[in-house]
């Protein structure tokens, strides 16, 4: 007889997120004997989401048999993404102007050698039609896969009567799937433990010297998006902000120490789903999407960096060049997904798109474990909110449960 934890899942990956940041600071060199158990987790994680991203998208395609109702959520969807992201990188240069930081910075950045580059507009364009699906899947490829769950979709629609064995046979696959994130997740609470522990024994808070500040702005700007500007968008659509703040913790606390969109997007499906209300039409097809191309904590770095070695280097931007910085990460966030080290060589970009010093990213990369670890919360919570606010539009939001009480959803048992 299976028998409901007397714990939530959110408290059991707080209790192992806090005593492995404990076990790092009080083990030392110890803690990286843990680093396995954290890797397996991820791996597992990892596992399942090329799985959930397919299936899910699928199974969103085919919910919404009206075409033009496919493409106006896909239009809303792509809009409150770049609106978010352009709101994300200029909040995080404003309070960064604001605090002046990285000026009478004291010494020399060293160079840094690239070890990977930017792909080009038509490039990404290009590289996200896969000319072999099953290779996709096998190079974990998101990009690719999504466009190809999207064409099979419309195709299983397009289908017709034909079409209906196969749409029944994804809506019992994607049962069969959230069973394996199940099994998945109930390792989450240790696999969070071993991951705080080793990485904090790696970089303590020492690390932060000299790049404090950045740091601090960052994760203050990544606060007043996920508390202010996520509120003030749903409340202008009529919205009550804190039962999406409350119910989206247990999945912020997840990304936070896991620095993955995609490893938190099981997790967050079935918060959107069952805690938010939001019907699965509209989350299995907004949240895949979100969690490879909407990147609000990305922009939120991105635009706290370009204020950073502008000001490092005596380099006053114009009005025009601050301009040029917000678009450019937000299409760079946008085209990040799939490049190796992703935050420290988008980064390149931006500061090259107004003339900026690349040597700055030398010292980033010091703190930028850190620094994701607060842009993911930013950038899962972003999708999520994206998702209500189309389903509030579409009317497809479920208003008592997104108002009721937290619950512990039936299948974290014990």
């Amino acid at each position: 007889m299976a028998l409901r934890s007397p714990l939530p899942m959110w408290a059991k990956i707080l209790i192992g997120l806090v005593s492995g940041v404990a076990v790092g600071f009080l083990a030392g060199d110890w803690a990286h004997y843990l680093k396995p158990v954290g890797d397996l987790f991820i791996t597992l994680i990892r596992m399942v989401v090329l799985p959930v991203i397919f299936v899910s998208l699928v199974c969103g395609v085919t919910a919404m048999r009206d075409l033009k109702k496919m493409g106006r959520v896909a239009g809303k969807t792509m809009l409150l993404y770049m609106l978010t992201m352009a709101l994300a990188g200029a909040l995080s240069m404003t309070i960064a102007g604001y605090l002046g930081i990285g000026s009478g910075l004291g010494y020399t950045l060293p160079a840094v050698a690239q070890t990977a580059e930017v792909p080009s507009f038509v490039d990404t364009i290009m590289s996200i039609v896969p000319a072999n699906p099953f290779k996709a899947f096998a190079d974990g490829a998101i990009l690719p896969v999504i466009v190809f769950a999207i064409f099979f979709g419309l195709s299983i629609n397009l289908a017709g009567k034909q079409g209906e064995v196969v749409a029944d046979f994804f809506r019992s696959l994607n049962h069969v799937v959230f069973q394996l994130v199940n099994i998945a997740l109930a390792f989450a609470p240790y696999g969070v433990f071993a991951l705080m522990a080793y990485v904090t024994a790696d970089n303590g808070f020492a690390i932060l010297s000299g790049l404090a500040a950045l740091v601090g702005t960052i994760y203050f700007a990544c606060f007043v998006m996920l508390t202010v500007v996520y509120s003030m968008l749903l409340l202008v659509f009529g919205l009550n902000p804190w039962h999406f703040i409350r119910k989206m913790l247990p999945v912020q606390l997840f990304a936070f120490s896991t620095t993955s969109s995609n490893a938190t997007l099981p997790l967050n499906l079935k918060a959107a789903e069952t805690q938010l209300g939001v019907h699965n039409s509209i989350a299995s097809f907004v949240l895949p999407l979100g969690a490879t191309v909407n990147m609000n904590g990305l922009a939120t770095y991105l635009g706290a960096v370009a204020i950073f070695a502008a000001n490092a280097y005596g380099i006053e931007l114009s009005m025009m060049q601050k301009i040029t910085v917000v678009l450019t990460t937000t299409l760079a966030a946008i085209g990040a997904a799939g490049v190796p080290g992703t935050g420290l060589v988008v980064m390149s970009l931006v500061l090259s798109s107004v003339g900026l010093p690349l040597e700055v990213i030398a010292a980033i990369a010091a703190v930028d474990r850190i620094i994701d670890m607060i842009n993911t919360p930013t950038n899962v919570s972003g999708d999520t909110l994206a998702a209500v606010l189309v389903a509030k539009s579409e009317g497809e939001l479920e208003m008592a449960v997104y108002a009721g009480d937290f619950e512990l959803p039936e299948e974290q048992v014990v």
